[in-house]
């Protein structure tokens, strides 16, 4: 009895240590990845050089290339994933449902056709924010939509019942406005632009996604008391004070305003937010509120170290984020479907 005791106990030490090592981890990998952004790309510029222009200790071009191209998608790349992560965890750790992603409550669809309208209206023409502004607004009206549809009391059924109406209707509305194009070159801009990429972004593209990003960020880490509670249901969780009709409005807006900005500046980039909890699950254990903050971090590596794969096989002709991200997640969600069933008795 002893020794089963003692070994339960290392195997709580141990976990606990993975746990306060795990942040400090990914985040000096966030870094490394992130100098290494600097250092990729088709203008030949190395990491010493990009360094350099970051410190103000090279030539005028270099600056220029580094500080107004590669600097703000690097940023842009942390940011998205980041927020693809963090949502991801808090969706999944709320829904009590390994496969729920941030897709799955119509937000960036909503977003996508926001922004997709745009590029269809010629308005997104006429000043340059106006793409990602337009899927700010779908999101929001898409929260705004689920809302209505889900009700106040409504529970997590309804709410992914929900989630999927908005989503198939953002997405037949997309699709009408390709079949209406006026061109097959806006057509082909639509589709482009629906792909996902981080390429041709600007500091511009960062100050209007941080305003929505950070207090949807905040939102959502306010529920990890919340979320570890609703482990035990949500009876024990209303009884320690936490109501799931509040989490679930602070899970729906943290979301939105996060997710929506993501997706309006960046496009649909799918599966990160479902593969990133997946990957760093065995760290925490099953502490819905402990995987948060890894999520987000690993969620803002991958999208980095994404956004540099996608640069480097065909540098004149970049593979497009959402493309390589759907490569990689849908075998990743088929081996999750079935080593779930497996599990079922």
């Amino acid at each position: 009895m002893s020794a089963a005791l003692q070994g339960a106990g290392r195997r709580r030490i141990g976990r606990h240590t993975r746990q306060a090592l795990l942040l400090p981890a990914l985040a000096l990998v966030l870094v490394l990845v992130f100098v290494l952004s600097l250092g990729i790309g088709p203008a030949g510029i190395g990491f010493i050089e990009a360094l350099g222009a970051l410190f103000g200790g090279a030539g005028e071009a270099t600056r220029l290339i580094v500080l107004e191209l590669r600097l703000p998608r690097a940023i842009l790349g942390v940011l998205v994933g980041a927020t693809l992560g963090l949502a991801g965890a808090a969706l999944q750790g709320y829904l009590r449902n390994p496969l729920a992603e941030p897709g799955l409550i119509g937000v960036s669809s909503s977003a996508a056709l926001g922004a997709v309208l745009t590029l269809y209206t010629g308005i997104a023409a006429a000043f340059t924010l106006a793409l990602p502004l337009g899927g700010v607004i779908g999101a929001v009206i898409g929260v705004v939509l689920l809302q209505v549809l889900a009700g106040r009391g409504g529970g997590t059924l309804t709410l992914i019942l929900a989630g999927i109406a908005v989503t198939s209707m953002a997405g037949a509305l997309t699709a009408l406005i390709l079949n209406l194009a006026p061109s097959p070159f806006a057509a082909l801009e639509i589709v482009f632009w629906l792909m996902g990429s981080l390429a041709d972004r600007s500091f511009a593209h960062v100050w209007l996604a941080l305003p929505f990003m950070v207090p949807g960020w905040a939102l959502l880490a306010t529920l990890a008391r919340p979320l570890d509670a609703l482990t035990l249901g949500e009876d024990t969780a209303h009884s320690l004070g936490f109501p799931v009709t509040g989490v679930r409005a602070r899970l729906i807006a943290g979301t939105a305003l996060s997710v929506g900005a993501a997706t309006a500046v960046a496009g649909t980039i799918g599966f990160l937010g479902l593969v990133v909890p997946h990957l760093l699950r065995p760290f925490v254990g099953h502490r819905a509120g402990a995987l948060l903050a890894p999520s987000a971090l690993g969620g803002a590596i991958l999208m980095v170290l994404a956004d540099i794969a996608v640069r480097l096989p065909f540098p004149g002709n970049e593979l497009k984020l959402g493309v390589l991200t759907a490569l990689v997640g849908g075998p990743f969600f088929l081996w999750l479907i079935v080593a779930y069933r497996r599990r079922l008795p």
